[in-house]
């Protein structure tokens, strides 16, 4: 039996989604995904992925996909992806779609303890987005028979990327 190549392909191919695309690449996947202009594109294909500019023509990087991870966050309108590929994602059939959501769809909690038993209770705009979205893809999938798992992110820091680096920077802001 030939064991084909997995093939991962990101909706916003940002910092989260490359950071697991640059561990899979080194374990031989292929990994291809969206970003937003096409010079953003040209420099992750500079880094050995294939890179598409989001909308309609990015379909074409789903052929093939084995594994699709959703980064992008949701607008006034809904998940922008789901807008768009619904219907080619549901054509490619891959074998599992992760949607990278936030911890701000639980609310404030005063400090105490949350976990993914704790019901959702959004207090802003773009919690109560991202809460629509995962919802609207866990139908999504049950509706199309591929599983979907939501990763409640509750924050993203890396090298540049901490509090630390925005009170040099000064851009830090008070929530």
């Amino acid at each position: 039996m030939i064991k084909s190549t997995p093939r991962l392909f990101c909706f916003g191919l940002g910092f989260s989604a490359q950071t697991l695309a640059s561990r899979l690449k080194s374990q031989g996947w292929h990994v291809a995904g969206t970003t937003r202009t096409s010079a953003r594109a040209e420099a992750l294909a500079g880094r050995g992925f294939e890179a598409f500019v989001f909308g309609p023509g990015a379909a074409q990087g789903l052929r093939g996909a084995t594994h699709v991870l959703i980064s992008t966050p949701p607008d006034a309108t809904g998940d922008p992806v789901l807008a768009i590929h619904a219907t080619d994602l549901a054509a490619a059939r891959p074998a599992w779609l992760g949607y990278l959501s936030t911890t701000g769809v639980y609310g404030d909690h005063a400090g105490g303890w949350v976990d993914e038993q704790t019901p959702p209770a959004p207090q802003s705009e773009r919690a109560e987005r991202r809460l629509a979205a995962e919802q609207a893809w866990i139908a999504w999938g049950r509706a199309n028979s591929i599983p979907v798992h939501i990763f409640r992110l509750a924050g993203i820091y890396g090298s540049g990327r901490n509090q630390l680096e925005t009170l040099r920077e000064g851009t830090a802001r008070r929530i």
